[in-house]
């Protein structure tokens, strides 16, 4: 069974299955800022600063753990703009590959969606690599495409790849 939680601190623990979820992640081939080889340096540096930002209180963060392995993440920034309080960022949905396709991308997003509603925002944005299975996720749980940009990014294994920028309009819970 997989639990989600919201962390508020980042702990040693962690930080560790956090770190072992991202290297996976970019092995495998997603395209979440890092390119293969990716440094511990790297890794470490990237969690140092989602820390930080759950200090600072801009940054929401949630993890699920099967057996209390962390195995997915999902990240919501907050944008803090006086004409911005209304919505927030999904970032960094993550799923371990050992864990993929039994639903916890679905869950992860419905737990951050839940989340949003409950920071009272109403709208969220994403960017996702284009034609990937994220992007299709995203359409199924609703998210509208707001447009493609081509050659935003290096893949993870190199090469250009087109982004798609998506949003959703929440409910109030």
């Amino acid at each position: 069974m997989v639990d989600i939680d919201v962390l508020t601190t980042l702990g040693t623990e962690d930080r560790a299955g956090l770190a072992c979820l991202l290297r996976d992640a970019v092995e495998s081939g997603a395209s979440v800022g890092y390119v293969v080889p990716v440094s511990d340096a790297d890794i470490e540096g990237y969690w140092q600063g989602v820390a930080a930002a759950l200090a600072g209180g801009v940054t929401r963060l949630l993890v699920a753990r099967n057996n209390n392995k962390i195995v997915g993440t999902v990240q919501l920034a907050l944008a803090g703009k006086p004409n911005g309080l209304h919505r927030a960022e999904v970032q960094k949905l993550l799923v371990h590959t050992a864990a993929r396709r039994n639903g916890l991308g679905r869950q992860l997003m419905v737990a951050v969606e839940a989340l949003a509603r409950t920071e009272q925002r109403e709208l969220l944005v994403l960017d996702t690599e284009s034609h990937s299975g994220a992007q299709f996720l995203y359409a199924s749980l609703d998210y509208a495409v707001a447009g493609e940009i081509p050659r935003y990014a290096i893949g993870a294994v190199g090469g250009w790849t087109p982004s798609t920028f998506m949003y959703k309009l929440l409910t109030p819970a």
